[in-house]
């Protein structure tokens, strides 16, 4: 009898290690499975850094326009489309489609037709962009060959700098404050 109670006690205790191991085994699987998991989303993660780029222009900061008479167009605007006109144009106020509490202006602004303000442009118009990092921005056009006017001018609007377009065109760049 009691080598019948061994060989049994030995079935016993190697079923025991048998499902143990494939326990074990179904343990290990489940967290390689899941530091596999990880490391993907981790290389993917990465991937997805490099290949974001950065967010340049958000949006018209301002439309600048050369103008026989400024005071004249200011008063035109004013009196036939309403606007709230100063001596320096008008702001339309607007909201952040993402973010309602957070208001922007786009300036409409008149200048007088000799205003050297636009040069080294022969256009009569400027156009201001905001963006949203102005160093970095200039850093990576300058990276590209395009041609920048100025140094970034720091205000209590925000900072600007001038670059030149394909066109010749003298465009403003504008990180505001808001």
């Amino acid at each position: 009898m009691h080598f019948f109670r061994s060989v049994t006690e030995d079935a016993t205790k190697h079923k025991h290690s048998d499902k143990m191991k494939k326990i074990s085994f179904v343990i290990l699987v489940i967290a390689a499975s899941f530091l596999s998991g990880f490391a993907f989303k981790a290389i993917l993660t990465t991937q997805n850094q490099k290949s974001t780029k950065m967010k340049k222009v958000t949006g018209i900061g301002g439309i600048f326009f050369k103008c026989k008479d400024p005071k004249a167009v200011n008063e035109w605007y004013k009196t036939h489309l309403g606007f709230e006109t100063t001596p320096y144009g008008t702001s339309f106020e607007w909201r952040d489609i993402d973010d309602s509490t957070k208001k922007g202006l786009t300036q409409w602004n008149p200048f007088p037709a000799n205003t050297k303000y636009f040069e080294p442009s022969a256009k009569d118009f400027m156009i201001n962009y905001r963006v949203e990092n102005l160093e970095a921005l200039v850093a990576q056009l300058k990276s590209e060959g395009v041609t920048i006017v100025d140094k970034i001018e720091d205000s209590d609007y925000g900072k600007f700098v001038h670059i030149i377009d394909v066109e010749g065109n003298k465009v403003q760049l504008w990180e505001p404050k808001d």
